[in-house]
């Protein structure tokens, strides 16, 4: 299992990217990630890139609804080519209103309409590499013009694609489109042996899938810290994050396996009312068992050994999720000690 290490800049500056990544690749991980939360994960990653020559680079993620297969299809040659074949371009939906009210975005069908994208941007790529004509037309997506100024090289076959899923559809579309799967943090071990794996692979299945073995890309919550105190922040760091995506009904069905469906009623109720307090009302509704469910817990190498035993033998690389793992120093100290326990 490889080790991946977000590049958890100051509220997503770009200004700490360049160090972050050469100290990543100089303590020997294997990739560095970022995620599309306060800026865009291509411009950290294209950083890192020019300032590194062996880690990989991954988007965990971008959101793909948000752009159109040709803008994301432009950017991901761009860094491919530069990174020298470096890049897992992961893409995830978002959810309706973050798309429609955020991004200002259609929104329609998310499952076929991811699998459409991923198949849009193959299409484009293909064309670019071979000189093919472009001529892809989909229910949501149609490319069918690329003249010779507007192609770029084509110097490193087309990155991967990995896709970030929950529910079983979306699952299953990773598993017949993708080269791999984003396990979502809100996501229990007993979730992805009973459902996310048997979806996984009747995607795999499907007529022309691809052949080789999916990635599978963990990212579990972490409670650690190295005193009570640093402890107990991580742990209610991690019961807001576990609250709030319980509150989303698209998680729904990981709270519903686990007979915790009144539970998601009540954290969504909640989440709609305009009590300044309800992030802190709705955290409190995680007690320890539940957050047993998501996290790890412990001191980093009691936490480091735990993540390996829910996932170390399923998961082909397993990237540091930061909520509670606040500091970029334990972030790297957290990642060592997984590092070397997969080894074991």
């Amino acid at each position: 299992m490889k080790v991946v290490l977000p590049l958890a800049s100051r509220d997503g500056a770009l200004a700490d990217v360049a160090d972050m990544a050469i100290q990543a690749e100089e303590s020997g991980f294997d990739a560095v990630s970022f995620s599309e939360l306060t800026s865009d994960p291509i411009l950290h990653l294209t950083i890192a890139a020019g300032v590194t020559t062996r880690v990989d680079l991954l988007t965990n993620i971008v959101v793909a609804f948000a752009r159109s297969p040709m803008t994301l299809a432009v950017q991901g040659r761009a860094l491919q080519d530069y990174s020298g074949g470096r890049l897992s371009l992961g893409l995830g939906s978002q959810i309706k209103p973050h798309i429609e009210k955020r991004f200002s975005m259609p929104w329609s069908s998310p499952v076929p309409r991811m699998a459409e994208f991923v198949s849009a941007m193959r299409a484009i790529w293909e064309s670019w590499a071979t000189g093919a004509k472009l001529d892809f037309r989909g229910d949501f997506y149609t490319h069918t013009l690329m003249t010779p100024m507007f192609r770029p090289p084509s110097e490193q076959p087309a990155p991967e694609v990995l896709l970030a899923a929950v529910g079983a559809r979306m699952t299953e579309t990773a598993g017949r489109v993708a080269d791999g799967i984003l396990l979502h943090p809100f996501t229990t071990e007993r979730y992805m042996r009973e459902v996310t794996l048997p979806a996984l692979a009747r995607g795999r299945r499907a007529p022309g899938a691809p052949e080789r073995d999916p990635e599978i890309i963990a990212s579990g919550f972490i409670a650690t810290g190295h005193t009570e105190e640093e402890l107990a922040a991580s742990k209610a760091a991690v019961r807001r994050q576990i609250s709030f995506y319980g509150s989303t009904p698209a998680y729904r069905p990981v709270l519903d396996l686990h007979g915790l469906s009144d539970l998601g009623d009540e954290l969504n109720r909640l989440s709609k009312t305009a009590d300044d307090g309800k992030w802190d009302t709705m955290a409190g509704l995680i007690d320890d068992g539940i957050l047993g469910l998501f996290a790890v817990e412990g001191a980093p190498a009691v936490a480091a050994r735990a993540l390996v035993d829910r996932s170390g033998d399923v998961a082909t690389r397993y990237t540091i999720n930061s909520v509670g793992v606040p500091t970029p120093q334990l972030q790297r100290e957290v990642a060592a000690l997984l590092q070397n326990a997969a080894k074991r």
